[in-house]
Parts: structure tokens; sequence; C-alpha cells
């Protein structure tokens, strides 16, 4: 039964590969590089930070921010950013009621479809240690529409618990079954 589970294991693993990142940054980009590399650039506070798994247990987080500032995006009032929970996969860490600079912009790298992710090696930075950006970037513009995106803040970890307990369920199926022929 143990080398069935982990046979089973083994072919999920293989079944589903996924990317790896190695961190190494080269010399930082200038505020107005980043600005035209960025998809997003915005100034605004966590609401909320939240740690997910994927099926392969790669670690990511997810931060939901208010927007206080916009150079580049969209018009929306919150936005979610994605990106590493570190230990070498270029994540930046996100603190909860804390202001921030955020350049980010689409990627996988995170995940299986583009989303928009920031990482260490970006211009990303604590609001008050970024009044050197802000000088460059001048006046932000305003969100115009108001949104509450903190239902969509990561759904993955109960995707991962519902396929781990039905692997658990299969896997105690099997056992009874051929404890039972072997009876």
């Amino acid at each position: 039964m143990v080398l069935m589970f982990c046979f089973i294991v083994s072919m999920l693993t293989i079944a589903a590969p996924s990317n790896v990142y190695a961190c190494s940054c080269i010399e930082p980009l200038t505020v107005e590089e980043q600005l035209s590399q960025s998809k997003a650039v915005f100034t605004g506070r966590v609401l909320k930070v939240k740690e997910n798994t994927n099926l392969n247990g790669y670690r990511t987080t997810s931060a939901l921010f208010e927007i206080d500032q916009i150079w580049k995006g969209g018009s929306e009032s919150q936005i979610i950013i994605h990106t590493g929970s570190g230990g070498g996969d270029c994540g930046y860490h996100f603190e909860e009621g804390k202001e921030y600079l955020v350049y980010a912009s689409l990627s996988t790298m995170y995940g299986d479809k583009e989303q928009l992710v920031t990482i260490s090696c970006d211009r990303t930075n604590i609001l008050a240690q970024a009044q050197a950006d802000l000088a460059v970037l001048g006046e932000g513009k305003v969100p115009t529409e108001q949104v509450n995106l903190e239902d969509q803040l990561g759904f993955s970890s109960l995707y991962v618990w519902a396929i781990v307990v039905g692997i658990v369920v299969i896997g105690m199926l099997v056992f009874f079954v051929w404890r039972k022929r072997r009876i």
C-alpha cells in the first residue's frame, strides 16, 4: 500500500512539472526604464497579504492594495499583486498596513496564468523610501472606479486541500478493497 501511495505521488509530481526561477538581479533600471517596462505603477497601502500554495507545493504571496495614486495601469481603487514567498525566488516581502510604490508587470512567473507580478529586482519600495522615484514620476492620477477585490485574493489553498483530501480518500478506498480481497 505504501508503495502504491508513493507511486501515485510520484506520478502526480511528474505529470505536473513547474518552472523554476532563480533570483539574480542585474543593475537596477532607472525610474523611466522601469515605468516603461511595467504594466502597472501605483502607490497604495497593503490591506491583506495571503500565502498561497499551488499543486506542486510552490509557495507564493498575493497582496491586496488600496490604491492612492496611479501612474500606469487601470483606474480601479484596488489591485492584487503577486510575488514569491522568498528564499531565492525573487519575492518581495509586503507587510499589511504599510504603503508602497509598486512597479508590476504581467508574468507567469508565480502561476499558470498571466498576472501582475513584482519582484525584489524591481524598483518596488516602501513609500517612505521611494521619494526619489516619486520626484521623477511626478503627480499620479487618483483611482476613479471603486472596487472590492478581497474575495478574489487567492482561492488556490482550498483547491489544493480538496485535491489532497480526494487523494487520501481514494488511497483509503484502495487499501480497504485490497485488504478485503486478501482476507
